[in-house]
């Protein structure tokens, strides 16, 4: 067969990172050399038709999607929830989703103007290694009293995130160690949020991206240096737990709420605070209101109960759901403004990925019934020639 022009090389990277496969694996699935397969992603060799569809059938990418120019590279770090204990791998098959989520972003641009960036300026000291507890307990206050939220419960945190023109995706990592990440773009000089699909509860996904928020409102500087500097890694993490903290939990509202500070006590409030009885008994602890002894037995009833499996009403309390790009789709759909055909032909991403990352229903992007293959009748038979027999209209027996 003749050879693919126009195979984009850095593609093949990005779909092999985004499955979780070694080169060397993948050369092995595809029954070619290592060396061939480095030269096919760096771009010394182009691989043949017949190599390209190995590679789309081990992979489960579409065909088309190695032929897609690669539009930008962002060179903004990114906040790893778990970096220091989360494997390469899995941070990688992550990351290849943000990148995916950026294209996404960039093909809605063309329709839609989604909301200005509006976020409150802090003026944040320059070194992030000088941020005090205090600032950061200030800035989630002034948020909240932004936000309109003056007292109690903190209402749907994704709405408000969203609202301030940063755009949010949930995917599925099926990594135990990667959480949530988030990073600012050059490309569209805005923030983007990833959360977790695999394990996070309602309440745990709140806190999530809340911290993702610390990351974006306080870190907005914050260089690879410092990610790659382990104390200082662990600083800017602390920093971030203690706003989520803070703007689930304000210290008064919370502490007037709490009937008492056992471990039923806090269960009776997390379904009105919408937040993890983990989160209150640190928050409890950085208050002081339980002390080192108290809280070690805290955690250990805490264990004992199973808790660290799941709490009580994990499985009863819905999540908030990201909003802007699902709708986006819903509308270029619904007002006919683009086909199923259309969006794919610009997003050649697997179609359970691109849903995933819209947040839409499976099936939504699924193949059209007009692009499914149909038996056609031979000439001469039925009084037509071609007719197409309509298999949704036979009729059972």
């Amino acid at each position: 067969m003749s050879i693919a022009t126009g195979f984009v090389g850095t593609r093949l990277s990005e779909a092999r990172r985004a499955r979780g496969i070694t080169a060397s694996d993948l050369a092995s699935m595809i029954h070619v050399s290592v060396q061939s397969l480095s030269k096919y992603e760096n771009g010394h060799q182009t691989p043949r038709h017949e190599t390209v569809d190995k590679l789309s059938s081990t992979l489960g990418i579409p065909r088309q999607y190695f032929f897609l120019a690669q539009r930008f590279d962002d060179s903004r770090p990114v906040f790893w929830r778990s970096k220091l204990t989360a494997q390469a791998g899995d941070l990688d098959r992550a990351s290849v989703r943000l990148d995916w989520l950026k294209e996404v972003v960039d093909y809605l641009g063309d329709f839609f103007d989604f909301p200005a960036l509006d976020l409150v300026d802090f003026d944040v000291p320059s070194d992030p290694l000088s941020i005090s507890r205090d600032f950061v307990e200030d800035a989630a206050n002034t948020l909240r009293s932004e936000w309109n939220v003056r007292r109690g419960p903190l209402p749907d945190v994704l709405e408000r995130v969203e609202a301030s023109g940063i755009l949010v995706s949930r995917i599925h990592v099926n990594a135990e160690k990667v959480d949530a990440f988030s990073q600012w773009s050059d490309k569209f000089g805005i923030p983007f949020i990833m959360l977790s699909r695999d394990k996070a509860s309602a309440a745990r996904q709140r806190f999530d991206a809340l911290h993702e928020l610390a990351h974006i409102l306080f870190h907005r500087n914050v260089t690879h240096a410092h990610l790659n500097n382990r104390a200082t890694y662990k600083l800017l993490e602390k920093q971030a737990d203690a706003f989520a903290s803070f703007m689930l939990l304000p210290e008064q509202d919370f502490l007037d709420e709490l009937y008492a500070p056992t471990l039923d006590g806090m269960v009776s409030l997390k379904e009105r605070w919408g937040t993890s009885v983990a989160a209150m008994i640190m928050r409890l602890s950085s208050l002081d209101i339980l002390d080192d002894f108290q809280s070690k037995r805290m955690w250990m009833n805490y264990t004992r109960r199973g808790w660290r499996k799941g709490e009580p009403f994990d499985g009863k309390t819905e999540k908030e759901e990201p909003y802007l790009i699902r709708r986006s789709f819903e509308m270029l759909l619904n007002e006919k403004v683009q086909t199923v055909a259309d969006i794919r032909a610009a997003l050649p991403f697997p179609v359970d990925d691109l849903e995933e990352i819209a947040d839409l229903p499976v099936g939504t992007l699924g193949a059209p019934v007009h692009e499914r293959p149909e038996p056609v009748l031979k000439p001469g038979i039925g009084g037509s020639q071609g007719n197409v027999v309509s298999l949704s209209d036979r009729r059972r027996s």
